[in-house]
């Protein structure tokens, strides 16, 4: 019998381990293994104390950091050091993961001090309201408000070119961030993104690893981090009325075809051993279809999250915001 000391939450499954990379593996046997999942607890907001993903960097430094009121949440603008373009700084919105249940307005500091610096562009990140609290839309409506405001007082108050926009997200992020891009071109006067970026983005929360579609999901079905036990668990709390699946704001794959026509050209990150990646592929090759600038990347060996480690991998992100 095994001991109890020995038993690890998070042992990566055999079927799994073999198409990992190997340092995520030594990574995870470390760090994560031992940790009790959270869907596998009864749900208490105190959860949200621990880190969303371990393996994030060190914020950077860089010329300021500031938060702002927004209706029902606050945003986090990080303005990179020096002097602004005359015209003033690209600006780029983006979204943190979690399930649109975890996370905050820090859990992707180091991130978004990254991008500012490397990039030399505004951030601005909200702290949008997280399930199950506030369920759908809440997310969404917080999402949208932040674009909004960058784009209407970012230039007198935070020296923004408004004309050199992008956007962005991670997980439920990613599902923000394609949501938000088309409920820009929807306004009586758009508001013109550069770029959209999605990384291992939610598309369809009606997918299951039971149907056919999304292959991804019953092959990783008990990977490491997001498994389906865990994607189901957010889902659940994000959006309980299983009726609003379906509704494109929720699950951007939906969209109809003139709405998603007019999002911005787009870049697509996956894993390939995600749940999340084939919806993520399926969606690019919809937006190709009606017309849309893709480009996408599979990043072999890796696990939903490895992208959010940016404390143990390379800086893989793509920071071009302006082409």
């Amino acid at each position: 019998m095994t001991p109890p000391q020995a038993i690890k939450p998070q042992a990566i499954d055999p079927d799994i381990l073999p198409r990992l990379d190997l340092e995520y593996v030594a990574f995870h046997n470390k760090y994560v293994a031992h940790l009790v999942p959270p869907h596998s607890l009864p749900w208490n907001p105190a959860i949200r104390k621990g880190d969303t993903v371990p393996g994030s960097a060190e914020v950077l430094s860089v010329g300021s950091v500031q938060d702002y009121d927004l209706s029902h949440c606050k945003v986090r603008v990080f303005t990179p050091e020096g002097t602004p373009p005359p015209d003033g700084w690209p600006a780029y919105v983006w979204y943190h993961g979690g399930g649109w249940t975890l996370g905050n307005i820090s859990s992707e500091n180091a991130f978004c001090s990254r991008l500012c610096k490397g990039a030399r562009c505004v951030v601005a990140s909200p702290d949008y309201r997280l399930a199950p609290e506030h369920p759908y839309p809440a997310a969404v409506e917080d999402s949208f408000e932040t674009l909004q405001w960058v784009f209407e007082k970012g230039k007198s108050l935070l020296g923004v070119d408004p004309t050199r926009l992008a956007i962005g997200g991670s997980s439920a992020g990613g599902n923000l961030a394609a949501i938000i891009s088309m409920k820009a071109a929807e306004l009586e006067l758009p508001i013109s993104l550069k770029l959209a970026q999605l990384i291992v983005p939610v598309t369809d929360n009606t997918a299951l690893h039971t149907d056919d579609r999304y292959p991804s999901w019953k092959e990783n079905a008990n990977t490491v981090w997001l498994n389906t036990g865990r994607m189901l668990w957010f889902r659940n709390f994000y959006v309980p009325k299983e009726a609003e699946r379906t509704k494109w704001d929720n699950s951007p794959i939906f969209a109809p075809d003139e709405l998603l026509a007019k999002s911005p050209k787009t870049w697509i990150a996956v894993m390939e051993l995600d749940i999340l990646r084939d919806e993520g592929l399926v969606y690019g090759e919809r937006l190709k279809k009606v017309g849309v600038p893709v480009s996408h990347k599979l990043y072999a060996k890796a696990p939903h999250q490895i992208l959010a480690m940016d404390g143990m991998v390379p800086r893989t992100v793509i920071t071009r915001l302006i082409s």
